[in-house]
């Protein structure tokens, strides 16, 4: 007998619950932020909208479905199982932070400050959950392109939005970079990192940095089995070069990247402290993912 399907709610902790566990009432945190020139009226605003949305969208659940609720914190430590319905409660960001512990679940965002986020991946409203948590089992969904990272000792990263390779704090990374499987120059570099992104986080990181270069390159969409990536300001001297420094990774293409630092990470999504550790020597492989995203649309 196959289970009943299981809606799980990911949500986060709001800014408010946070100042308040910080100082202790709701009295000390209207303080603290009174002297930063803030009202916390605005800020439990906010929070009171995203636990009306998690009530709202709770309710819409189907009786006979089961339920689990993770915050963002322990996505890591949460175990996410075939027969999900992933609900987003929340920010754009959100998603992303799901995505990599995904297989293939169906995912529906829902934007709990319409008009303050961009609503990019989070793209319904509470209201709307009670028809798609039943239509996600069988509806069509849009499959956003993830990037992945593989190390040489098997250490491996996903993203929805962009990795980043380089130095603790930004500071100078120093490696070898080349295309793999294409003959082509490998250029030892000194920078402050390397990026590579998705056709979804062409709308934050790598859209900034694309603006910023003016290249010709074309930013790809969500959907599209093609990367960008930029070198972040590549230093010239005898022993480093600047050519290889931007460039697109249509699938099944992929960016190598071999140590010549003591400590250098690897990080996707900006979440910094979960990280790949590299050290000297070692390479990692960038590019495509074979898992995608699966967004109800």
């Amino acid at each position: 007998m196959s289970l009943a399907p299981r809606a799980v709610l990911v949500h986060r902790t709001t800014e408010y619950e946070e100042l308040v566990a910080h100082h202790g009432t709701h009295g000390q945190a209207a303080f603290f932020l009174s002297t930063r020139g803030r009202d916390i009226e605005e800020v439990a605003d906010r929070h009171h909208r995203t636990r009306r949305a998690l009530a709202e969208v709770t309710a819409a659940i189907p009786l006979t479905w089961r339920q689990a609720t993770v915050e963002r914190a322990d996505l890591d430590r949460f175990l996410f199982a075939p027969e999900d319905v992933v609900v987003v409660v929340g920010q754009d960001g959100l998603v992303a932070n799901v995505a990599k512990y995904l297989a293939g679940q169906p995912v529906i965002g829902i934007d709990t400050d319409p008009g303050r986020n961009p609503g990019v991946l989070v793209r319904h409203r509470p209201a709307d959950a009670a028809a798609l948590l039943p239509a996600a089992l069988s509806t069509g969904a849009d499959e956003l392109t993830m990037v992945e990272a593989v190390a040489d000792d098997t250490q491996r990263l996903v993203a929805l939005n962009e990795i980043y390779l380089g130095a603790v704090g930004h500071q100078t990374a120093r490696y070898r970079l080349g295309l793999e499987d294409d003959g082509g120059a490998v250029e030892a570099q000194a920078s402050s990192g390397v990026l590579v992104g998705t056709g979804t986080g062409a709308t934050g990181w790598i859209r900034s940095v694309w603006q910023e270069r003016g290249t010709g390159l074309r930013l790809p969409g969500p959907t599209e089995q093609r990367l960008l990536w930029f070198v972040r300001e590549a230093w010239p001297s005898p022993a480093t070069g600047t050519s290889l420094v931007a460039g697109e990774l249509p699938a099944p293409a992929r960016l190598r990247l071999t140590v010549e630092s003591e400590h250098l990470i690897v990080f996707g999504d900006g979440m910094e402290k979960d990280a790949l550790e590299l050290t000297w020597g070692q390479s990692v492989s960038v590019g495509a993912c074979g898992q995608r995203l699966r967004l109800i649309g």
